[in-house]
């Protein structure tokens, strides 16, 4: 039988790199993720943001770049599964692509850019 682990995790949390920077820091209920939680890179830009609910990835996320220039956004939903609007972004700031998610696969209309903005292909993806 296994014993349940009276040391779980409660409150505010903060994990540092070798150098003594945040890696991220969030806050654990119960020893699981919960609310706001932001991760750092080396360089102690802001690497990711976003929410836990139960220790799930939940809502709107936002992944940066090094040099601080947004690289994706999306939400997770209940499952920890990509649904609604992502957009990828190049490393110049101009958008990549975009599209719908239900349930963790693409659907409908999928939009991919070329280096300078502009619509390069479009793509279609049925529901699951």
């Amino acid at each position: 039988m296994k014993s349940a682990n009276i040391n779980l995790l409660n409150g505010m949390y903060v994990e540092h790199f070798k150098n003594g920077s945040v890696s991220c820091e969030g806050e654990f209920v119960n020893g699981e993720k919960s609310g706001e939680w932001k991760y750092y890179l080396v360089n102690g830009n802001l690497k990711a943001i976003g929410r836990f609910e139960h220790g799930k990835m939940i809502g709107d996320w936002k992944w940066y770049r090094e040099n601080g220039e947004l690289m994706q956004t999306g939400s997770f939903d209940a499952d920890e599964q990509k649904t609604g609007k992502w957009t990828r972004y190049q490393e110049n700031g101009k958008k990549y692509d975009e599209g719908e998610f239900v349930a963790g696969k693409k659907v409908g209309e999928w939009h991919v850019y070329d280096k300078t903005g502009k619509l390069a292909k479009t793509s279609k993806h049925k529901a699951p």
